[in-house]
């Protein structure tokens, strides 16, 4: 653990969820925040983000809504290792996991990814994949896949999720310390990264404004998963503000 609180790349968990939802019901994000508040309450983790991935949106492909995935990072608790972390989860996704959904879990040590499952995630995002190579991928890399109800295709979006995490540039947060409840208003840069626990706040072609400037922040606050860590995306016009909503969600 590093003197700030964070999982090192040595032992932080990554815990990918998809399909746990239907029509009705709280979608996939809601679940993991519920999920990271299950594992502290239980002493198992301590949570460290959830990010949320678009995948391939095709006719071909059964989804809820927008065919997205979650992973979860999170610092393990003293002697809990990732069987734990799966048991635990598992048990929450069966108990919380809406009728007629199919979800899928996929647990592995940050550290431990290997680059056949970050290349699937980046295959469901342009291709349709089935659960027989989301399996074959996991076995042969030794991450943990279940499937945990249904017709369980929320394998492909779980273990898409980690390896899209673990490549460091892809998604958004949908949980972060800081994020959820922050208010609108004008913040000095240096406010927002102490208060969101920033790595970089920038625009898309790396325009950062300087040291004390202020910056027009929307109340829909949600930092970019890039460079491995959270970056509030930002625009410059006559001033500074946040990228809207509708270009966040294009990552």
């Amino acid at each position: 653990m590093s003197a700030d609180g964070r999982a090192s790349a040595t032992d932080a968990v990554l815990l990918g969820i998809d399909d746990t939802d239907n029509e009705s019901s709280p979608g996939t994000g809601y679940l993991a925040q519920q999920l990271l508040q299950e594992l502290a309450a239980l002493d198992l983790a301590s949570p460290l983000g959830a990010t949320r991935h678009q995948l391939l949106v095709d006719p071909r492909i059964p989804y809820t809504s927008h065919n997205s995935s979650a992973c979860l990072l999170v610092a393990p608790g003293a002697g809990v290792d990732v069987v734990a972390l799966h048991d635990a989860a598992a048990g929450f996704l069966r108990r919380h996991s809406a009728p007629g959904s199919d979800p899928g879990l996929a647990v592995a040590r940050k550290a431990d990814v290997a680059d056949d499952v970050v290349a699937f995630g980046r295959r469901a995002k342009v291709d349709v994949l089935d659960q027989e190579l989301a399996h074959a991928t996991a076995r042969r890399t030794g991450t943990l896949l279940s499937g945990l109800g249904g017709t369980e295709d929320g394998v492909i979006g779980a273990l898409s999720a980690v390896g899209l995490h673990r490549s460091g540039a892809d998604g958004f947060y949908l949980w972060l310390d800081g994020i959820r409840g922050f208010r609108a208003g004008r913040y000095r840069v240096e406010e927002l990264y102490r208060l969101l626990h920033l790595s970089d706040a920038r625009t898309l072609d790396g325009a950062r404004p300087d040291g004390g400037t202020l910056v027009d922040v929307d109340p829909w606050v949600r930092p970019l998963h890039l460079e491995d860590g959270p970056v509030l995306l930002l625009e410059q016009g006559p001033g500074w503000r946040t990228a809207p909503k509708a270009e966040v969600r294009r990552h």
